[in-house]
């Protein structure tokens, strides 16, 4: 496929997962007295979805590599709409939880495709512009999920936004259907128990995979992370609307829009390498400013979410370059790479979100959890840089010492 193709096929692809959380968080505190329940409970059905989201990539990812990327991606895309459905005649908050489980799972292959077509037929450069693309595409569908989930909400009732989600998923399969070519060769062979640990040990014991995995999940764990206390501390505490809310988003998801414009810009000048370290300046300054503004700032819109644009504005700097870099050395298993790439990411936001859970009190959650997820990727940076063979798109071997001379004889 052309570059504009995978861009645009991708960017839909990847879009799916957060979208379907983007459209949810307005209705959660109103889903507290719909069913009757706790918060705690409400928050669990966005946790599950993460968890179903992160596991399952786990499983789709070689899969594709097995049965293909198209075939695969349709039989998911399946799950999520049965978990749609399902949701909008969920009885109790049990049956939705468990809704949200199977949307999640299906959601899943959206991530996992997305990134490795793009592996599958372009590296370098050439790779960092259609992740910029697929990012930019990205921050579109979460920028007015939120609006649209708050408006949803207030018109229809909770029941209408999993109807959205729906019409959000036949879109997703009618663009795989009608626009997708399949891009790998399958190979059942990869679908063997052995052959997936295989995959996976030498994916998580890969130095140069790690480093460059946990950058974009400490920067990108973050979003989801705001995802699940974001609606608490912004309805609950700063006293803004659903509708409100919904709308607020938009500085979240715009700040994003914006770096990944700058950051198209900046590439085809410096090149997408060196934007990294400027994006993850961008997200300390965010990751501090969210702790010193909840310190010595009455908690309001603008106290949290300008903190939030500047760590969301960094990470468009952050993910073209390191995705890229994660999946460049596993072009023969990248449904593999891919899957534990997005499975790092959310991992990480399904980590951020219970220790929130865990502290109990969302505003001191913010405080501390945020801005730790930005020094873990700002670590993980400084692991990838601090040894010179990782720290190219695809890592060069290690070059032995030159021989010494030999002396003349005689």
């Amino acid at each position: 496929m052309s570059e504009r193709r995978t861009s645009l096929i991708g960017g839909c692809l990847v879009a799916i997962g957060p979208v379907s959380m983007a459209l949810y968080t307005p209705a959660m505190p109103t889903l507290v007295a719909e069913f009757a329940t706790t918060e705690a409970m409400i928050k669990l059905s966005l946790a599950v979805y993460f968890a179903g989201f992160a596991f399952a990539q786990l499983v789709c990812g070689p899969l594709s590599d097995a049965f293909g990327r198209r075939i695969t991606t349709i039989g998911f895309m399946g799950l999520y709409l049965l978990g749609a459905f399902l949701a909008v005649f969920a009885p109790t908050v049990e049956f939705l939880i468990a809704a949200r489980i199977l949307q999640g799972v299906g959601a899943s292959v959206g991530i996992a495709t997305a990134r490795a077509i793009v592996r599958d037929q372009f590296t370098g450069e050439v790779s960092s512009r259609i992740m910029n693309t697929i990012g930019l595409i990205l921050a579109i569908g979460p920028a007015v999920s939120p609006t649209i989930g708050g408006f949803t909400l207030e018109l229809a009732g909770w029941n209408a936004i999993f109807v959205v989600m729906a019409f959000f998923g036949l879109i997703v399969i009618g663009v795989t259907l009608g626009f997708m070519r399949e891009t790998v060769t399958p190979d059942p062979s990869r679908i063997r128990p052995r052959a997936i640990m295989r995959s996976y040990g030498r994916l998580i014991t890969n130095r140069h995979f790690l480093a460059t995995s946990l950058t974009v999940g400490g920067s990108v764990g973050a979003l989801y992370t705001l995802a699940t206390v974001l609606p608490f501390v912004l309805i609950e505490v700063a006293g803004l609307t659903p509708t409100e809310y919904g709308i607020g988003m938009l500085a979240q998801s715009g700040s994003f829009f914006t770096g990944s414009l700058a950051a198209r810009f900046l590439m085809a000048r410096i090149g997408a390498y060196r934007l990294v370290p400027i994006g993850l300046g961008l997200i300390g300054i965010g990751g501090a400013a969210v702790a010193l503004s909840i310190a010595v700032l009455p908690i309001s819109y603008i106290s949290i979410m300008v903190p939030v644009g500047f760590y969301a504005f960094g990470i468009a700097f952050v993910m073209p370059a390191m995705t890229t870099a994660s999946l460049a050395p596993f072009p023969h298993m990248a449904g593999a790479a891919s899957a534990m790439t997005g499975f790092i990411q959310m991992g990480s936001g399904l980590l951020g979100g219970a220790l929130c859970a865990a502290i109990g009190e969302p505003v001191l959650a913010t405080q501390i959890v945020i801005p730790g997820l930005g020094v873990m990727a700002i670590s993980a940076y400084l692991v990838y840089r601090a040894h010179p063979h990782l720290a190219e798109p695809e890592p060069l071997p290690e070059v032995p010492a030159p021989p010494m001379p030999r002396k003349g004889l005689g």
